[in-house]
């Protein structure tokens, strides 16, 4: 087993009365992409920057690729790129200037012209950043965290704010990354960016680490459930739901509307689709279009903390005294 590039230990990060990071551990593997998702304001920023030495947890270690973000900052500068939540460039400045800026920073940096063109954006080299596209921006962004030619990749919130397209083309940038043999630290609060890209993840709430694991493996610990989607043949009465919802492996059954192209969906575990089945051959209903769905990463983070990802809340707290 190689060691882990990131090994985090119960850090803790205070702002006053505020507690934004509450006793995490992490580890990250050599070429995964760790996911530390959670909803706004859940302590995910902080968790990073405290890993990527921006910030100093009050108690706690970091170890990144061995070294102390600290005492060994200068040698981690050229091997940890970071593509902060929040960044901009001068109006005028071009991608290629923007780049072969930053490269003068690294004793080996990558070739801007290479990265430019790695990321889709060799044919927007000479135009002003203010005349980017939102996604051409956040793929700026990755390759200049990317110019050093790092061993790790912390990318904060990537495709906030992104249409659909643009996020999807920079999914497809972080997977072609990954392939570099970077490994990633993907900080998001998107549900479908975690299931899609995360080898493994920690799920982070209230400055807590509350599972870690695969998505399947979060998916499964947190429900342990399955749903099976039907259309019956004919609308139950309240007194059939009523038995339905009252079989032991049911946890939850609900309906879109009572007319008998309505859907069904019974929420339950073990042996759920064939007591349902039973059950409802019994009353004379025919089960149609049937299918068994698993549940969503969102299901399960609903499951752990009562509520959706979306859920709003102050954001982490950013004193820039804190920042270096």
């Amino acid at each position: 087993m190689h060691a882990p590039v990131i090994q985090a230990e119960h850090l803790h990060k205070r702002y006053g009365s505020t507690v934004a990071v509450d006793d995490v551990s992490l580890e990250v593997h050599p070429g995964e992409i760790f996911g530390i998702l959670g909803r706004n304001g859940a302590g995910k920023t902080t968790t990073v920057e405290m890993i990527g030495g921006l910030r100093t947890q009050d108690s706690g270690t970091v170890r990144v690729l061995g070294l102390d973000p600290h005492h060994d900052a200068a040698q981690l500068r050229q091997r940890v790129g970071l593509q902060l939540q929040e960044s901009a460039m001068p109006a005028r400045l071009r991608p290629r200037e923007a780049l072969e800026l930053y490269a003068s920073f690294y004793d080996n940096p990558a070739e801007p012209a290479e990265l430019l063109d790695a990321l889709g954006l060799a044919d927007r080299a000479e135009a002003p950043f203010d005349k980017l596209s939102g996604g051409q921006k956040q793929r700026l962004s990755v390759a200049l965290a990317l110019v050093g030619n790092p061993t790790v990749a912390i990318l904060d919130e990537l495709t906030t704010g992104l249409d659909p397209h643009a996020r999807r083309e920079t999914w497809g940038v972080i997977e072609r990354i990954r392939e570099r043999g970077v490994t990633i630290v993907l900080v998001t609060h998107l549900m479908e960016e975690a299931e899609r890209l995360c080898d493994r993840l920690a799920l982070i709430d209230a400055g807590r680490v509350l599972v870690t694991g695969t998505p399947d493996e979060v998916v499964a610990r947190a429900s342990g459930s399955e749903v099976l989607v039907l259309r019956p043949s004919r609308p139950l009465t309240p007194d059939e739901l009523a038995a339905l919802s009252a079989l032991p492996t049911v946890s939850q059954v609900g309906s879109d509307d009572a007319s008998a192209e309505g859907r069904l969906e019974v929420h339950g575990t073990g042996t759920v689709v064939q007591d349902t089945l039973v059950a409802l051959d019994r009353v004379g209903v025919q089960a149609l279009d049937v299918r068994l769905e698993r549940a969503s990463l969102e299901d399960a983070f609903v499951a752990l903390t009562g509520r959706g990802a979306e859920h709003d809340e102050t954001p982490d707290p950013q004193p820039a005294e804190e920042v270096r």
